[in-house]
């Protein structure tokens, strides 16, 4: 064909052949598969692998032993919760068990119209957060640079730490100390003995030794100062761990009743778990509360589970919050890099 200007015409429009699709057949076997189509009613193959008979027992006999040792850590305090709302007549003859029966809140009204109850509430709230606040501080910065392997004396930090879990002055050199020191009947008693657990700082430390170098370089290039990476780069990143020993520490406070015990003589400085020590004790008795002598045999059979669950509700309430954190900050440092 002649053309003009050196153009070539191309093959003139040619109706494109029907595929096996349109013509509704199925296309061939040597297609490849992304040309293929199963018909509509052509049934696919399963590909779930099936559970092996030892696996499926060993999923069967762990879900019951699970299910088990709930029940065994529940129960405990299902029937303190039912005991602080029953009445005295079927607690004494033992007819309480996870239900509560003969429903009374006597004990409840009477225990939170104490003053010296919420007094020693007000003080264990204010030890917990003042004691955790400067835990976290110095179990954080301690953890950080024990985490460098390039600080001199690293080793020997780290021994002293870990030595200190096992071996410790003693009682009274504790309290001759405490005493000496002048932090007798103050909250320092019960804040700074306590301040770092090593436990929390090996866990810590472990993390901070396999958080990424890059970005510690890379801060330090932008101008950091060591404690501008740490506090602008590492904290930010480490919420998991920082969470976790939050919570511990948290616990540890608020249950922690012994250091007030030994280091207070005031009743207005005690704990609310000493004050609920007291109660378990005896020393504490029920004229104390403010109770009629009609209330007193009702108040006595229940004053003990009506404090105890009064003491444990902000931990219970503050554990689902960081429990998410709770298997991630403690695994985090199990990994090495």
């Amino acid at each position: 064909m002649v053309t003009t200007h050196g153009f070539t015409p191309g093959p003139p429009n040619v109706p494109a052949a029907p595929t096996a699709e349109a013509a509704g057949l199925e296309p061939e076997a040597g297609q490849p598969d992304s040309k293929r189509r199963l018909g509509r009613g052509t049934p696919t193959q399963s590909t779930k692998i099936k559970d092996s008979k030892s696996y499926t027992v060993f999923r069967v006999v762990n879900g019951i032993a699970i299910v088990l040792i709930c029940a065994v850590t529940l129960y405990p305090f299902l029937n303190i919760v039912a005991q602080s709302f029953s009445s005295e007549g079927y607690i004494n003859s033992g007819q309480v068990n996870i239900i509560p029966r003969g429903f009374n809140v006597t004990t409840f009204e009477v225990v939170m119209g104490d003053p010296m109850f919420w007094r020693n509430y007000a003080n264990t709230v204010v030890y917990t957060v003042l004691a955790t606040v400067i835990a976290m501080i110095l179990t954080t910065t301690f953890a950080y640079a024990l985490s460098k392997r390039h600080i001199k004396g690293r080793s020997f930090f780290i021994g002293v730490a870990v030595f200190t879990m096992f071996f410790n002055g003693g009682l009274i050199p504790n309290y001759v100390l405490i005493n000496s020191l002048g932090m007798t009947n103050t909250i320092w008693a019960i804040v700074l003995p306590n301040a770092i657990s090593i436990f929390n700082l090996l866990v810590m430390k472990a993390f901070f030794e396999n958080f990424s170098t890059e970005l510690e370089e890379a801060a330090a290039i932008d101008g950091l100062t060591t404690y501008g990476i740490l506090w602008r780069v590492v904290i930010p990143l480490s919420k998991a761990v920082i969470a976790t020993m939050v919570l511990f520490y948290a616990v540890q406070f608020w249950n922690s009743w012994f250091q007030a015990f030994l280091y207070m003589d005031q009743r207005e400085l005690y704990p609310v778990t000493v004050y609920l020590r007291n109660l378990l004790a005896g020393a504490t008795g029920t004229q104390d509360l403010g109770g009629d002598p009609g209330e007193s045999t009702q108040i006595a059979a229940n004053v003990r589970a009506v404090t105890m669950l009064l003491t444990t509700l902000p931990i219970i309430c503050l554990y689902p919050f960081l429990q998410r954190y709770f298997v991630r900050g403690i695994m985090l440092g199990s990994v090495k890099q």
